[in-house]
């Protein structure tokens, strides 16, 4: 959708979007009591008796939120110096309300691993999401696709939700069980604050000391680099959290099931992050178009940034199965307070370049070391085996990357598209290649990994 709205659109167009979004989820995800994550947890398998009161605090925090948002719509547009956003805002401030009136139902599709139902739910959203944003691109070229769509996406899983579960909600609000799903939520919370500023903060330090021009730039740039990597991690470690969950009173089978689930993760978004830093510059020209080549050197930062977000991804779902959310607030903390520290100066002096840089550079030390060694004490494990799951995957995308870089070079086709095209293949052909043998001579046992997430499946 972000691709041929690029097309119709302007980054200007993306960056106002782009500023409603930013608030909107900032009070989201400042206000998130973590309720379902703690549902999930539960080793119990029926949560009926919780899913009212959850259900209705849900509804009076999206009137809270709407409320809000309409509020402040003109002074948050004032901040960013961009008067139209303030009806941008009034529009988006719709969904928290529809995401308040889902129907709670919806804990099981994770917490039982009915992913079947999850996909139906999010897809519902997903392309009411991208058939409403292009009609209204069609008809006006206006920014107002893209809110219409978002807004559109979240009506839509409002019904799904009712839809695709049984359960039929009645408000009701008990204290004790409100307390009791606190007790795990208030560090989901505390974490999802954290890291919103840490994720987003990037994009509010841009939107008030650039332009929504550069905003629109940045975060399509951060779109495209990242998901490759993370789109998919993210599923696999939406299922591995409530999978982890069943296995917390058992460290070995749990130690095993991580190792599984990294090495998934690893096989895919290696690949997919080198492949997108080297292809950078031909995918803008293709795929984008004019106007956005400014985005190019923040892609291949990014795509670095996504491939170590992506191998992040697989040790939090760790932690939250064992009851250990903490880490994730107190690690979010100090790695907010030494980005806060430098990415201000940066971006004044080296623009959105200099931005994904240092959110790049924070992570990578001292934040990664602390990461891995917790992991490593959660599942009583060694680094060694880790940095072994993670060879296989690495060597075979450099040995792509190295290839595609030089077909790259050495290539003079008269389209992007085309020149796009081949390298792309290149390099599925070469990680293939490489992937097949360090499978059959080094032992890999990458096949009977796949076999038992089919089987899973």
């Amino acid at each position: 959708m972000i691709a041929i709205l690029a097309r119709m659109l302007s980054p200007a167009d993306f960056g106002l979007l782009g500023i409603a979004l930013l608030t909107l989820t900032a009070f989201k995800r400042f206000s998130n009591i973590g309720f379902d994550q703690a549902l999930i947890q539960k080793a119990s398998g029926n949560v009926d008796g919780y899913l009212n009161t959850y259900w209705s605090i849900e509804i009076l925090r999206g009137l809270l939120l709407a409320g809000i948002l309409v509020g402040v719509a003109p002074f948050v547009a004032g901040f960013f110096g961009e008067p139209r956003a303030t009806p941008i805002l009034r529009a988006i401030a719709l969904t928290p309300l529809l995401l308040g009136l889902r129907n709670p139902g919806i804990v099981y599709f994770r917490k039982n691993l009915e992913f079947h139902k999850q996909f139906v739910y999010t897809m519902s959203g997903s392309l009411t999401n991208f058939v409403v944003a292009l009609a209204v691109a069609l008809a006006t070229q206006s920014v107002w696709a893209l809110v219409l769509g978002y807004v559109a996406s979240d009506a839509a899983r409002l019904l799904a939700s009712y839809a695709v579960h049984g359960y039929r909600p009645w408000p009701e609000l008990n204290l004790d069980i409100a307390r009791d799903l606190f007790g795990f939520g208030k560090w989901i919370t505390g974490s999802e604050s954290v890291y919103f500023v840490i994720n987003q903060g990037d994009d509010a330090v841009i939107g008030w000391l650039l332009s929504a021009t550069s905003l629109g730039l940045y975060q399509v740039a951060y779109q495209f680099a990242k998901a490759p990597a993370t789109e998919i991690s993210q599923i696999i470690s939406s299922v591995a959290f409530p999978a982890y969950s069943q296995l917390q009173d058992d460290i070995p089978a749990l130690r095993s099931a991580f190792y599984r689930t990294l090495q998934v993760t690893m096989v895919i978004a290696f690949p997919a992050s080198v492949g997108i830093g080297v292809v950078a510059p031909t995918f803008v020209e293709a795929v984008l178009g004019p106007g956005w080549g400014p985005a190019v050197p923040v892609m291949q930062i990014v795509a670095v940034y996504g491939l170590l977000i992506a191998l992040g991804s697989a040790y939090s779902p760790v932690w939250k199965a064992l009851g250990r959310p903490d880490y994730m607030a107190k690690l979010g903390v100090f790695r907010l307070v030494l980005t806060a520290a430098i990415i201000i100066p940066v971006t004044r002096e080296f623009g959105i370049v200099g931005t994904a840089a240092a959110v790049l550079g924070v992570y990578v030390f001292p934040v990664m070391p602390i990461d891995v060694y917790l992991v490593i004490k959660s599942v009583e494990t060694s680094l060694g085996r880790l940095l072994r799951e993670i060879a296989y995957p690495a060597v075979a995308s450099l040995l792509m990357g190295g290839v595609v870089l030089w077909l790259q070079a050495t290539l003079t086709l008269e389209w992007a598209i085309l020149e796009l095209v081949v390298l792309v293949a290149a390099g599925v052909a070469v990680y293939g290649a490489a992937v097949g043998l360090f499978e059959t001579q080094l032992n890999w046992e990458l096949r009977e990994t796949l076999r038992n997430f089919a089987g899973a499946i």
